[in-house]
């Protein structure tokens, strides 16, 4: 034995440093875990999330830099800070895994990142869009958007475009004050005027009276940000059901309201909505024909939305990485490796900020049309490399 360890030293040496790294450990499964709302209200972000992720690994065999990848996924529910707190430290203590991924929600998000912190894990946002969330811990890594960087762009579009009085509607949490707040800066230095604002309650709200509201104060325009789901389609429902647009008023919004698994049930209320976000379906690239194409070959029953391009995104950021640091999912080098890294997504160009570890990347101005027989998020304006206003 001794022998052998001899002869092992030396043709380490012969061959470099970089055969070192080549331990056990490179050669061990690697394990993430993902904590995702994969029942409740939003369900759907969860299973859109999965979608992307698992497609990524299906396209590479389920392996990233030698090391065959379990993906080990936990549900928390939705806005449920305390299961996902929970979920995280089962996976860290009992399951082993190296690296954390997914977060739905915010409150998701903010709960996890302390023990990320604690145990020198990694963890990647792959929908999460406070803008602080990657202040909260130096593991924390996002590939999705912030709605700081998301709203922006719809407030420049409203003021080039004779919209100068607006209704603010946002869900009251951490997520909807972002996009608010964003909203109103923008729209206001450049000489807009918010005419009302109201925030909506997570859960269940009543949208009925602030749909009167707004219908009395008569804006130009609503800007509006809900969580994607039943809110949304019932809001659009009731915007056209109590004559709001007839009455000449506008729908403006970020993306995630006319999102792809959304659009079918709103039908052709949609028709006519401007948004800003980082995605559509119809995107004109060869990566994203190819994204698509893939999507629904493996996924026939549902349509390709940005969340699921954060699931994609977010595998090919981890192997990535790992490919930089030769398979070691080390919290302190994997992140070292993931700062600054660059590639061509679905979506477009992205990139890791390599001072906030927050994602760079195109936001496009879109309308809701018709495309085939099926709604649609048209691209006609963007804004590249475009970085978290929240954070400048």
């Amino acid at each position: 034995m001794m022998e052998f360890r001899k002869h092992f030293a030396l043709l380490a040496v012969a061959l470099g440093a970089s055969v070192v790294s080549l331990s056990v450990a490179a050669v061990e499964p690697l394990k993430i875990g993902m904590i995702l709302p994969m029942s409740g209200p939003f369900a759907s972000y969860g299973k859109q999330i999965e979608h992307g992720a698992r497609l990524y690994l299906q396209e590479h065999n389920n392996t990233f830099a030698g090391r065959k990848v379990e993906l080990i996924v936990k549900d928390d529910t939705g806005v449920a800070p305390e299961i996902s707190k929970r979920a995280a430290q089962e996976l860290v203590v009992k399951d082993k895994v190296e690296i954390l991924a997914g977060f739905g929600l915010t409150p998701s998000a903010f709960a996890v990142a302390p023990l990320a912190t604690q145990a020198k894990t990694p963890m990647v946002v792959m929908n999460a869009a406070s803008s602080s969330i990657t202040t909260k811990s130096d593991y924390v890594l996002r590939v999705s958007h912030t709605l700081p960087q998301i709203t922006a762009p719809i407030a420049s579009w409203a003021l080039k475009n004779n919209i100068k009085k607006v209704f603010t509607l946002v869900a009251d949490y951490g997520p909807g004050h972002d996009a608010e707040t964003q909203f109103k800066k923008t729209f206001t230095a450049g000489g807009g005027e918010i005419v009302g604002e109201v925030r909506t309650p997570v859960k269940s709200p009543d949208l009925a009276p602030f749909l009167q509201k707004i219908k009395d104060v008569k804006p130009d325009a609503v800007f509006l940000f809900l969580p994607p789901g039943e809110q949304t389609v019932g809001f659009i429902k009731g915007f056209a059901e109590r004559g709001l647009a007839k009455a000449g008023i506008r729908i403006i919004a970020t993306g995630d309201l006319t999102e792809e698994d959304q659009l079918d049930a709103m039908g052709d209320n949609a028709l006519g909505i401007i948004n800003s976000l980082q995605y559509s379906e119809v995107h004109n690239s060869p990566e994203n024909k190819a994204y698509t194409a893939a999507y629904y070959k493996a996924y026939p029953k549902d349509r390709p939305n940005y969340m699921s391009v954060s699931g994609y995104d977010g595998m090919q950021l981890i192997a990535k990485t790992l490919e930089k640091t030769g398979g070691d999912a080390n919290g302190a080098k994997f992140m070292a490796a993931a700062k600054g890294m660059a590639w061509v997504s679905p979506r477009g160009a992205i990139s890791i900020d390599a001072e906030t570890r927050d994602i760079v990347q195109t936001i496009y101005v879109r309308k809701v049309e018709k495309v085939g027989g099926k709604l649609q998020n048209v691209e006609f304006d963007q804004i590249a490399n475009f970085k978290d206003p929240g954070k400048q």
